[in-house]
């Protein structure tokens, strides 16, 4: 019975650093450039976004396609930082939780 306690206990207290972890993910902001820069767009590791920076140099009506293609580039690159970013929350949550190698926990709950 007593291992039965610590094995509750070990798993009360994953939950209580996953959930530290999901609140972490708010704060977390990672910013994703196109065009040289041209174009920035930041969001949080959760996938929320936060801003979008445009060189006015981009704004020509008569190539729209430019600037979207550059938009969706610039958010490809974002959420690549942001799922890095939240993998890495995720590790440090689970760091000396005495967890196998090769364990996959479900990080991506709070998406």
């Amino acid at each position: 019975m007593k291992d039965l306690a610590g094995l509750m206990k070990q798993a009360q207290d994953m939950q209580k650093r996953m959930s530290e972890a999901q609140a972490r993910l708010e704060d977390v902001e990672v910013t994703g450039e196109a065009g040289a820069g041209m174009i920035k767009l930041t969001l949080t590791a959760k996938g929320v976004m936060v801003s979008v920076k445009i060189d006015p140099s981009l704004y020509d009506p008569e190539e729209p396609e430019v600037l979207e293609d550059l938009i969706k580039a610039a958010h490809a690159d974002a959420k690549r930082k942001a799922d890095e970013a939240q993998q890495k929350v995720f590790s440090e949550a689970t760091q000396g939780m005495g967890l196998p190698p090769g364990i996959d926990l479900p990080f991506g709950l709070g998406r």
